[in-house]
């Protein structure tokens, strides 16, 4: 296809993609589950094997994140995914229920179509293999064109693993030569049954108005309040380390610090102990500055990078040693830019008189682009863990890193590099996507009531039967009926 065009190449490619995905899942539509079992097993071994080497080529393609950060990624994605998944039916008959005469049994989806983003662009391609296989669909990946050579790699490793063990060729597939109209084409040709979505707003809106399934992620904006409970140095120690962990990349990553009045001295301080730089408004301004491009997109020159490179680039002085820069706000939206989501080692810091006060304020910055994701709060009053429960978001994490508790690293939440936003972000599921998303269910109904006679007694009839029981004559019976009629017809009650 030399004499084609690129956009040309680009669309043909994805056919031809989608073409062998389908032949390919159709044969391993009919694979068992021990047969299963083996090629997850392969794919887990390889990306072991493969996840030094493949986080070096994301950090060295992108420039974000932290390379030891991303083998954890990467064996997250893989091993602990396995181990969570493995008992998990996804073949045949799932559920029988003898009582109700109801038999279940699984399907699998078909195709899917993977969306990759650039920040996490081998793990997300690892997970996403592996629970496409383990729900017997095969998938086609549309990589970030700034992160093609390392989710490609990570693919054709997923892919040649899947082969190895007994997968129909071209079941897990990558396109070579992305562009827009190469991604357009994927999500909307036929072979394709339903798209997985992990990106920006744009790519999972897109997803969504594709016509077809889909399971798309939106931004996190995570708030993340110390309530005077607290223990204040483990609060901030875990908030730290949510941050710092592949400088921030992850959508679940701490955006903004709630403190109270009564604490904000202490809380400070022990930022400023652990690592934490207190930026001046005019450095903040600064920073800003650097960070967003065409309002509030995040630069990708300031995505994933250390507290300092980003203060090198916006021209400032830290102490060595920084891992995060703070700036305070003083409310959310236009004026204070650090309100938004912020993918990088950079946090927004909020006082507040109370709790009310901190709730009022979780509810604006999760409306100010986080609605749905998730929420953290550092606390030891289960009460107040109960109130900030009441907020509009899917993940409530207590007293833990949130980027670590969000993917299901520190917490009992499902592992997972796609976070579903629920309704109120605009996605179709509130949970962290497992296989269980990506099956069809059937269920084998015998009938368990005889609808052939019409055999429900009127009213009346019953109140007779009942009654004849106890020795109460009939005469009796229709005068109690016909008192009960009249009194609900008085009552309206008809």
């Amino acid at each position: 296809m030399e004499n084609f065009d690129y956009d040309l190449q680009s669309v043909q490619e994805t056919r031809n993609l989608a073409r062998q995905a389908k032949l390919a899942q159709t044969q391993l539509a009919k694979f068992n589950c021990e047969q299963i079992d083996v090629i997850i097993r392969n794919m887990v071994k390889v990306a072991e094997e493969n996840a030094v080497s493949l986080a070096k080529m994301a950090v060295e393609e992108t420039g974000f994140g932290k390379v030891e950060d991303k083998i954890f990624k990467n064996r997250f994605a893989s091993t602990e995914l396995y181990d969570f998944i493995k008992p998990m039916q996804t073949i045949g008959v799932i559920k029988d229920d003898k009582v109700n005469k109801l038999i279940e049994i699984a399907e699998p989806v078909g195709v899917l179509m993977g969306i990759v983003p650039s920040t996490n662009p081998t793990s997300t391609a690892i997970y996403k293999s592996i629970i496409a296989i383990k729900s017997r669909n095969g998938i086609v990946f549309s990589p970030h064109p700034s992160a093609l050579k390392c989710t490609l790699q990570a693919a054709r490793l997923m892919n040649d693993a899947a082969v190895a063990a007994g997968a129909p060729a071209n079941i897990i597939g990558c396109i070579s030569k992305p562009s827009m109209n190469a991604t357009n084409e994927l999500m909307k040709c036929d072979e394709v049954a339903m798209i997985i979505a992990t990106g920006g707003s744009a790519m999972v809106k897109a997803a969504y108005s594709a016509g077809k399934p889909a399971l798309g992620v939106g931004p996190g904006n995570v708030p993340a309040y110390i309530e005077r409970t607290a223990n204040i140095s483990k609060a901030v120690k875990n908030i730290i380390a949510s941050k710092t962990f592949d400088n921030g990349t992850i959508c679940a990553s701490e955006q903004s610090v709630i403190v109270e009045e009564c604490m904000r001295d202490q809380v400070m301080e022990e930022f400023r102990r652990q690592g934490g730089y207190f930026m001046t408004p005019a450095e903040t301004n600064q920073v800003a500055k650097k960070l967003f491009v065409r309002g509030h997109a995040m630069n990708g020159k300031m995505v994933g990078r250390s507290a300092a490179v980003i203060a090198d680039g916006a021209g400032i002085a830290i102490p060595p040693g920084t891992k995060v820069l703070l700036g305070e706000q003083q409310g959310v939206g236009e004026e204070y830019p650090l309100s938004y989501e912020k993918l990088t080692t950079v946090l927004a810091f909020y006082t507040v008189k109370d709790w009310q006060e901190a709730c009022d304020l979780s509810i604006k910055l999760l409306n100010n682009g986080g609605v749905g994701h998730s929420l953290s709060i550092h606390t030891e009053n289960h009460e107040m863990v109960m109130k900030f429960a009441e907020k509009p978001v899917f993940r409530i994490l207590v007293n833990t890193a949130s980027s670590q508790g969000g993917v299901g690293a520190s917490t009992g939440l499902s592992p997972a590099f796609t976070l579903g936003c629920g309704t109120w972000g605009g996605s179709a599921t509130s949970d962290n996507v497992t296989p269980l998303h990506l099956i069809n269910i059937k269920r084998v109904a015998y009938g368990i009531k005889d609808f052939t006679e019409n055999t429900t007694p009127s009213f009346s009839a019953s109140v007779a039967q009942s009654a004849s029981l106890s020795g109460i004559s009939d005469d009796q019976i229709m005068n109690v009926v016909n008192e009960v009629i009249l009194l609900l017809k008085k009552r309206g009650d008809n």
